[in-house]
């Protein structure tokens, strides 16, 4: 069992960073260049497993890939060129691919079967299934593995309201909408990534966003082609969250992180930081290829941070941040409280429960409730040197290296080797900045 050897931190960190591709933005791109009406060169693509994921799945249907140096050029069959599998397809840890491959694979005219590991088997799917069976999908597996028969007929847009904001719901929806006659409308209670209608707009789909309101409009009336255009897949602001912590939590003299995705469905981690006090600004943000992308610096130390309240419109623009955030919480003044958190349950582990484990490790007060969590920071005295059980999460091993930093003695983080889950340069940027972490 791999694990990670961390040294508190002697001083503020210092340097800079590229990165990683975003994971969410790679899924969609490699995904939707598949589909496309040609070649497509995309950029910028992330060398984590999920990714890696996506780009096998649609190998299996005979989507042929060629890597040109940093550039992955995707040969585009088309909306309707998908072949069928000859065997299950192992969706890995990824529930990105496997939520948005039912969407997409609901209206082709063949049968697949997707699986993945033993985390992922537990992770719900009904949440996705149930609207697309609505649209005439037929679909079946509340847990994977998820069965998909060819429809007996052609799909039909349908209106669903998301009881819950999910991306990876509304965008299963979503493709399944290009292939459907009418229109498709979903109504969102709270904002969500939007990655998706981003890219469809991008590559010519007929897709309409408002406030609270996504539509794929009839598609009777376009060609049902998604036009090739290069894709550049920006930094990813989950993974780029942990060496901006670092720099909070240890001091930023300065610490920047590059090309970072600022994408404001995204931004919810920034926010919730300066809410905090601490200094984290934005440097040269711009228009790239649909995205908002700029650099992420952090200039100060931890003194002077303060409890917050992370309620659902923000917690749900940095959910995936929030072990990392509860680490920074652990050396603030006062309580924070993470509410309307019930999604965190059903992540990769149930992260209200490791995250709290993780605190409590450090010597950290929390508050474990069914929705919520509440973390009594510890400011002006160092965490307790601890040995944390990341239970294979990838986010609670990384965000236990940033609490690590406060401790006041050598840490040790177990079960690590899902980091590179998401990034496989994590603790090479660590050592980068200045964070003393050994592997073993």
């Amino acid at each position: 069992m791999r694990s990670y050897r961390i040294e508190p931190a002697a001083g503020p960190l210092s340097g800079t960073l590229r990165a990683p591709g975003d994971k969410s933005i790679g899924h969609r791109a490699v995904l939707l260049a598949a589909i496309a009406d040609g070649p497509v060169t995309v950029t910028g693509l992330g060398a984590g497993a999920d990714n890696r994921a996506t780009a096998r799945a649609m190998r299996q249907m005979g989507v042929e890939f060629d890597r040109r140096g940093d550039e992955l050029v995707v040969q585009g069959v088309g909306l309707h060129g998908l072949r069928a599998p000859a065997a299950a397809i192992d969706c890995g840890n990824s529930g990105t691919t496997m939520r948005l491959l039912c969407g997409l694979l609901s209206a082709q005219p063949f049968a697949a079967t997707l699986t993945g590991d033993a985390s992922l088997r537990r992770r719900p799917m009904a949440r996705v299934v149930e609207p697309l069976r609505r649209m005439g999908a037929d679909i079946t597996g509340d847990t994977a593995p998820v069965r998909i028969r060819p429809a007996a007929g052609p799909l039909r847009g349908i209106d669903y309201a998301l009881p819950v904001a999910s991306a990876q719901v509304k965008s299963a929806l979503l493709l399944a909408g290009l292939y459907a006659d009418g229109a498709t409308r979903i109504a969102e209670p709270g904002p969500s990534r939007d990655h998706t209608e981003r890219m469809l707009r991008f590559l010519g789909a007929p897709v309409r966003a408002e406030p609270g309101r996504v539509t794929v409009l009839d598609p009777a009336g376009w060609d049902r082609r998604l036009a090739a255009r290069s894709l550049a897949v920006p930094g990813d602001p989950s993974s780029a969250a942990f060496a901006i912590a670092a720099a909070v939590v240890a001091g930023g003299a300065p610490v920047r992180v590059r090309g970072v995705c600022l994408n404001p469905t995204r931004t919810g981690f920034i926010d919730a930081l300066r809410a905090m006090g601490a200094d984290v600004r934005v440097d040269g943000a711009g228009e790239r290829g649909g995205e908002t992308v700029g650099d992420v610096v952090v200039d100060g130390r931890a003194a002077g941070l303060r409890g917050i309240e992370v309620g659902r419109d923000l917690l749900v623009r940095c959910v995936d941040e929030v072990p990392v955030l509860a680490a920074v919480a652990a050396v603030a003044d006062g309580e924070t409280w993470f509410r309307d958190a019930a999604e965190l349950r059903v992540k990769e582990s149930d992260r209200i429960a490791t995250t709290a484990a993780m605190l409590r490790a450090f010597g950290v007060e929390v508050d474990e409730r069914d929705d919520a969590l509440g973390v009594r920071g510890r400011a002006g005295a160092p965490l307790a040197a601890a040995d944390v059980d990341a239970a294979g999460d990838h986010r609670i091993a990384m965000a236990a290296v940033v609490a690590a930093l406060a401790a006041d003695g050598p840490c040790r983080v177990r079960d690590v080797a899902n980091v590179a889950t998401s990034y496989p340069e994590f603790a090479d940027h660590m050592r980068a900045l200045g964070v003393t972490l050994t592997e073993a």
